[in-house]
């Protein structure tokens, strides 16, 4: 069993995102894979009217998909869906979900098993966190690409450096630790080795990525700003505050100066 694996058999990732501060990710990330789906499915719209077609189910892809809490959510929101996870204690939780859900066992960088733009949206929320070093970050963009139709969206998540060094390095006393074994460069950028369970990133890491992968950005968000920084904070709010700190943030995730601090980003790109 690989340490991915052992890691989550104990963590449960659908809990995750259940919380307050898990909340704010996953409807965040939701808001914008709705609108990438309404987008394409205006555009084609368009297409089919001028052809007298009937529309079709947008097909989502969703690599990475742990215990299936996106997959399962878009399935009963009509699309069709694919799922390819690579721990089988969380395909078999995916499984027992949801029987309309294709599902797969499989590595973000090797999906021989999905055809060539077969896909209107490729989801990659978990891959690039576990995957380490650009060759292997490349070989899941590579392959997200190719299953995804021309045209069609790539949203791929990201755990993000600076959260990483603010919090284990500082809120929680780790950076003599850290330092000793020579975990940060002369910046504070993480050094991750293949021991470590994640691998984290700047935006200017993902810039590089999408160059060299020849992938269109749209617009990149942090999916929890402030969140994991504010876990106790936002459990202590009555719910009306809890509704208008989730307008808050919907309304500022997209700002620049927001991005690189916050523990995620969801990168939304377009396949040309």
């Amino acid at each position: 069993m690989t340490k991915l694996e052992q890691y989550y058999n104990k963590f449960h990732e659908e809990h995750r995102l259940e919380t307050r501060h898990g909340i704010v990710e996953f409807s965040t990330t939701l808001k914008y894979i709705l609108k990438c789906a309404e987008e394409l499915a205006c555009a084609e719209k368009s297409v089919l009217q001028a052809n007298q077609e009937v529309p079709r189910k947008l097909k989502i892809a969703d690599i990475g998909a742990g215990t299936g809490r996106y997959s399962v959510e878009l399935c009963h929101r009509g699309f069709d869906v694919t799922a390819v996870e690579l721990v089988p204690h969380n395909l078999e939780i995916l499984r027992d979900k949801h029987e309309n859900i294709k599902t797969w066992k499989g590595d973000a960088r090797d999906l021989h098993f999905l055809d060539d733009e077969a896909f209107d949206i490729t989801l990659l929320f978990g891959p690039l966190y576990h995957l380490h070093g650009e060759e292997n970050k490349l070989k899941a963009l590579s392959e997200a690409k190719r299953i995804t139709k021309k045209g069609g969206n790539i949203l791929v998540a990201y755990v993000m450096d600076d959260y990483s060094v603010i919090t284990y390095c500082f809120k929680e006393h780790n950076l003599e630790e850290v330092l000793k074994k020579g975990g940060l460069t002369q910046d504070f950028h993480t050094i991750c080795t293949k021991d470590d369970l994640y691998d984290y990133v700047r935006i200017s890491d993902i810039d590089v990525l999408n160059k060299k992968a020849d992938l269109e950005r749209i617009k990149i968000i942090s999916a929890d700003g402030p969140a994991d920084y504010m876990r106790r904070e936002l459990n202590e709010m009555s719910d009306a505050e809890f509704d208008a700190f989730l307008k808050y943030h919907h309304a500022n995730c997209e700002r620049p100066e927001l991005l690189g601090a916050g523990s995620h980003t969801v990168d939304i790109l377009r396949k040309s």
